[in-house]
C-alpha cells in the first residue's frame, strides 16, 4: 500500500518538474534546440509581435482601402450611424468598383451643398423664417437669410421619381438651393437620409402642402402660365414668395421656358420653387449657357450625371437592403457571371407576346449574353480537363412570369453549346404597376438595385425602371427596342451610348433666337436617345 502511494507521489513530482525544465530550456537553451523545436519558434513569434509595426501598418492600409471603397472614392461622407443605413456601408461588397471617378470639383460641390442643407434644412431657424414667407400676405424679404429651396412634388412611378429627384438635386446644386422631397413615411421606408445631421423630407405641415393637389398649369403661381399672361418680370418676381414649375411630360411651350437663361435669372430671386416633374431633365440643363461651365467642371465625363448623383442620393433602407442581400446571396452570389434582364411591356393586358419572346431570345443569344442551345446528344461528349462550365445567373424582372417561364424551360430542357449552367431567377411578379403600395415599391426598388449589381444588363426601351438600374451600375446596357403594332424588330436590341437615362420630353427651342431648334444637335455631349428618337441623353465620345 505504501509502495503504491510512494510511486504516485514520484509521478506527481515528475509531472510538475518536467514542464518547468522545458520552459527554462526554451527560454535559455541553445540555438540547436531552438531550430528543431516548434514551440521555441512559436515563443519567438510571441515575443517579436509587439515590437513590429508591419502588421499594424498593413491593417491601416486595408482599413483605408475599405473606407475609400465604402465611401465610393469620396462621393459619400462618413459620420452616419451604420445601423441606421446598412446599405451605405455595405454596398461595395456587392458591386464592382465603378470605372467612373467623381471629379474633385463635384466632391467639393457636394460638400458645399451639405453645409447649406445643414444650415437651411428643416428644423433650423433659417428654415422657419423662410417658411414664414409662404404665409398669407407675406412677401420675399431678408427674413429668409439667403436660404432658398426647391421642393420636389411626389409624382409618377418609382423609376420616374428617382431620376427626376436626381435632376432636381442637380438643379438645386447649380442654383444654391436646398432640395426637399415630398413623400412622407413611404419615402423614408424606401430610402435612407442622404445628408448628415439633416433631413431631405418635406415637413408634414408645410404651409403649401394642402394646395399641392390643386397646382397645375393654370395655377395662379404657375411659372409658365404667368409667362403666357405676361405677369412675370424682374419687378413682379421680387414680390413672390413661391412659384410652381410644371416640368412633367405634358408641359407646354411656356413651361419649357424654364430652360432659358432669361427665366433662370428671374427664378433665382424666388425663395421657394415647387416642382412637379417625372423626367430626367439634366441633359437640357447642359444647354443653358449660364450652367455650362459649372456642369463641365462637375462632370468632365458628361454621361455620369445620374451614376454619381444616384449613388450619392439613393441608399436602400434597411428593410429594402434585407430584400436585396438575401436574394443576392441565395441566387446570384456564387455565379461566375450575372446577367440582368428587365422586361417591361407597356400593354399589360396583352399577355406573353410571341414577338417579344423572339426579340428577347434573339437579343441575348445574338449578343452572346446567353449561349445558344444544342441537341441533347452532344451533351454526352466528355468535357476536356481544362474545360470548366461556367455558372451564369440570369436575373429576370417583369410584372408577369410568362417570359421567365419560357427562358427557364428553354435552358432546363436543352443543353447550351458552351455547356454553361444557366440559372434563371425572378424575384417577384406583381401583375401590374401599383405605385401607391408600399410593399410593391419595396420590391421594385430592390429589383432595380439587384439589376444594377449584374455584370451585363438588358433593359426595355422607354422604361425608367431599367434606366435606374443601368445608371446606378454604371452599365451600358443592351436596350430592347420598342415594338410597334406587334411586328418583329430588327435588330432586336442595341447597346446604350452611355449609362445615363433618357430625357423623354425635352424642349426644342433656341432661347436666344426665339425659334424652334433640334436640341439634339447643339453640343456633342447631348444627343438623341437610342430608344426614343426625340429624347435627349448625355453621352461622351465613344
Amino acid at each position: 500500500m505504501f509502495g503504491g502511494v510512494r510511486i504516485t507521489e514520484i509521478l506527481a513530482y515528475f509531472m510538475v518538474i518536467v514542464p518547468v525544465l522545458l520552459v527554462i530550456v526554451v527560454i535559455f537553451g541553445h540555438d540547436s534546440y531552438d531550430q528543431g523545436n516548434g514551440f521555441a519558434e512559436a515563443s519567438r513569434i510571441i515575443q517579436i509581435k509587439p515590437e513590429t509595426n508591419v502588421t499594424s501598418s498593413s491593417d491601416d492600409t486595408t482599413l483605408q482601402r475599405d473606407q475609400d471603397l465604402s465611401l465610393l472614392g469620396g462621393l459619400l461622407v462618413s459620420g452616419f450611424k451604420k445601423d441606421t443605413c446598412l446599405s451605405r456601408y455595405q454596398s461595395y461588397f456587392y458591386r464592382k468598383a465603378s470605372p467612373y471617378k467623381p471629379s474633385s470639383y463635384l466632391l467639393s460641390k457636394l460638400r458645399g451643398y451639405e453645409k447649406v442643407h445643414k444650415r437651411c434644412g428643416p428644423g433650423t431657424r433659417q428654415y422657419t423664417n423662410a417658411e414664414r414667407l409662404l404665409k398669407q400676405k407675406q412677401t420675399s424679404d431678408s427674413e429668409s437669410e439667403g436660404c432658398k429651396y426647391v421642393v420636389w412634388m411626389e409624382f409618377s412611378g418609382l423609376g420616374n421619381r428617382i431620376i427626376s429627384i436626381a435632376s432636381a438635386f442637380l438643379y438645386a446644386m447649380l442654383t444654391d438651393r436646398v432640395l426637399l422631397v415630398e413623400g412622407g413615411e413611404q419615402f423614408a421606408d424606401l430610402f435612407c437620409e442622404p445628408f448628415l445631421d439633416s433631413t431631405w423630407l418635406l415637413p408634414r405641415h408645410f404651409p403649401l402642402s394642402n394646395q399641392f393637389n390643386g397646382f397645375g398649369q393654370h395655377s395662379a403661381h404657375c411659372h409658365g402660365d404667368m409667362l403666357k399672361r405676361k405677369l412675370i418680370n424682374g419687378s413682379s418676381v421680387s414680390s413672390l414668395s413661391h412659384l410652381y414649375l410644371h416640368l412633367a411630360h405634358d408641359y407646354n411651350e411656356h413651361d419649357k421656358m424654364f430652360f432659358c437663361d432669361e427665366d433662370q435669372s428671374l427664378l433665382k430671386n424666388v425663395p421657394w420653387l415647387i416642382m412637379r416633374t417625372n423626367n430626367f431633365f439634366a441633359p437640357s440643363l447642359f444647354l443653358i449657357p449660364s450652367f455650362e461651365e459649372e456642369l463641365g467642371m462637375m462632370f468632365p465625363e458628361k454621361a455620369t450625371v445620374f451614376h454619381h448623383l444616384g449613388r450619392y442620393l439613393f441608399h436602400p433602407s434597411n428593410q429594402v437592403w434585407g430584400l436585396i442581400t438575401r436574394y443576392y446571396q441565395a441566387y446570384l452570389a456564387k455565379a461566375d457571371e450575372r446577367i440582368g434582364l428587365q422586361i417591361r411591356v407597356f400593354d399589360e393586358k396583352s399577355g406573353v407576346s410571341p414577338q417579344v419572346t423572339n426579340q428577347i431570345i434573339s437579343c441575348v443569344q445574338n449578343e452572346e449574353l446567353l449561349p445558344k442551345l444544342t441537341k441533347f446528344v452532344e451533351q454526352n461528349k466528355p468535357l476536356d480537363e481544362e474545360e470548366e462550365p461556367k455558372l451564369r445567373a440570369v436575373l429576370v424582372t417583369s410584372l408577369t412570369t410568362g417570359y421567365f417561364e419560357i427562358l427557364k424551360t428553354m435552358y432546363w430542357e436543352n443543353p447550351s453549346v458552351t455547356r454553361d449552367v444557366i440559372g434563371i431567377h425572378q424575384p417577384s411578379h406583381e401583375g401590374h404597376q401599383q405605385t401607391e403600395k408600399l410593399m410593391h415599391n419595396r420590391k421594385a426598388w430592390a429589383e432595380m438595385y439587384l439589376l444594377s449589381l449584374t455584370d451585363k444588363l438588358v433593359i426595355s426601351a422607354w422604361s425608367t425602371f431599367g434606366y435606374v438600374a443601368q445608371g446606378l451600375g454604371g452599365l451600358r446596357a443592351w436596350i430592347l427596342y420598342k415594338q410597334e403594332n406587334q411586328t418583329n424588330v430588327n435588330p432586336p436590341c442595341g447597346r446604350a451610348m452611355s449609362p445615363d437615362p433618357c430625357f423623354h420630353a425635352p424642349p426644342y427651342y433656341d432661347c436666344k433666337a426665339k425659334k424652334g431648334i433640334d436640341t439634339g444637335n447643339v453640343v456633342p455631349h447631348v444627343r438623341h436617345c437610342e430608344d426614343i428618337s426625340w429624347g435627349l441623353k448625355l453621352v461622351d465620345n465613344i
